[in-house]
């Protein structure tokens, strides 16, 4: 039963704010406010509807802040910055609409107006990366300054560094870690406004963010655990099989292995064709993408598949997405990871499949942690169950990294 839409597609990104209800960055009643202002409507109301919500907890937020009150502000300008992210959502595409440049603006400004009030003892970091840099987050807890043991955290294929800090940075401060999150090639502002796509060798983003992580004086070089979420259960292994004696701990949510296995299987080829895509005619994939660029396609899979899809990695027909995201490998390079390492597997998260695999291809030692619907934790990423998430983490890290 949906929790709060008959529309697929609205569930799902509705499900995106609720999920950060626990820690502050949203509120339930505002999201089933949002998505009723929707009502029947498509993505231009989608993005109204919660750009209208966004837009009323900014400016009370800012008057907030102006009258003595930094508490409510923050909180207020917190939330403010998911639903100015989930209104843009449904926009997600090349070239960029304009809305969800100014919404994404918006987002940043009332996250670093936050910040700047103290929440969380956030404070912004730019991480030099080819010429340009990545912007990130760092999140301290109260009192010694440190150096502590920090979470670097790796997004997924469509979140950002402001969704990731609510994901585990208040779980992380609490128990007195360092919280770290930083924007990769194909991730918020460095798609959204510089244009660079998602990329598989993440040990090329990794390797940066650690040098300068690293050098920070809250850190402890010796002990830094990286942790991905979503997309970011591959990406963070393979940036671990590279380093490895850098990191004293790796969690992948979930776990999984390499793309190819996932994003080939419901193509319309045979067995043989499958086995040694992408060498196969393009024209094997055309009536595919017609039917997900035509009106009556189900409006979830083509927002995933060509919407989001090209966009994020760069590709402008499904064969090329398709074949890009083969290039997405972690088999040849799983055994090198040999620090202790927590793979999670949901039962109703299908992108969790191959999380037994991971976990025994490691060199290190491999722990297996399973999440299911009964105990509450069902869904992608135990999206709306996180403390319980938490729990098992952080108190397998008390154990694993001294």
């Amino acid at each position: 039963m949906p929790m709060l839409s008959d529309n697929p597609m609205w569930e799902e990104m509705a499900a995106r704010a609720l999920a950060l209800v626990d820690y502050g960055g949203a509120e339930i009643g505002e999201c089933r406010a949002a998505v009723a202002a929707t009502g029947g409507g498509g993505p231009d109301q989608w993005h109204d509807a919660w750009n209208t919500v966004a837009q009323h907890l900014d400016d009370a937020g800012r008057v907030s802040a102006v009258e003595g009150d930094p508490v409510s502000a923050r909180d207020a300008l917190l939330r403010a910055s998911t639903y100015y992210r989930i209104s843009y959502c449904p926009l997600f595409g090349s070239p960029v609409d304009e809305r969800l440049r100014i919404s994404f603006e918006a987002e940043e400004q009332a996250f670093a107006s936050a910040a700047d009030l103290g929440a969380g003892n956030l404070r912004p970091i730019e991480v030099p990366f080819e010429g340009g840099s990545l912007p990130g987050y760092i999140a301290t807890p109260d009192g010694d300054p440190g150096p502590r043991p920090t979470i670097l955290q790796v997004n997924g294929f469509d979140s950002n560094v402001h969704e990731m800090y609510f994901s585990n940075g208040p779980a992380a401060t609490a128990r007195g870690y360092n919280w770290i999150g930083v924007d990769g090639p194909g991730q918020g502002r460095n798609l959204i406004r510089d244009g660079l796509p998602l990329r598989p060798d993440w040990e090329t983003v990794v390797g940066p963010i650690l040098d300068h992580v690293e050098a920070i004086d809250e850190v402890d070089p010796g002990k830094i655990v990286l942790t991905g979420w979503s997309l970011g259960g591959f990406l963070a292994p393979r940036a671990a099989a590279f380093f490895s004696d850098r990191l004293a701990a790796l969690v992948a949510d979930p776990g999984q292995w390499d793309q190819r296995d996932a994003v080939i299987a419901g193509l319309p080829l045979s067995d043989e064709e499958k086995g040694r895509f992408p060498e196969v005619e393009r024209s094997k994939i055309d009536e595919l993408e017609q039917r997900l660029r035509s009106e009556s396609a189900d409006p979830m899979l083509r927002w995933r598949l060509i919407d989001r899809g090209l966009w994020v990695t760069g590709t402008e027909t499904l064969f090329d997405f398709f074949a890009r995201m083969c290039e997405f490998e972690l088999s040849p390079v799983a055994g090198d990871i040999g620090c202790p390492t927590l793979v999670t597997i949901n039962e109703s998260d299908p992108i969790s499949a191959a999380a037994p695999r991971l976990a025994e291809a490691v060199s290190g030692p491999g722990e297996l942690v399973r999440f299911s619907d009964a105990e509450g934790a069902g869904g992608h990423c135990e999206g709306l169950a996180r403390r319980l998430y938490h729990d098992r983490v952080f108190d397998w890290l008390a154990r694993t990294v001294s």
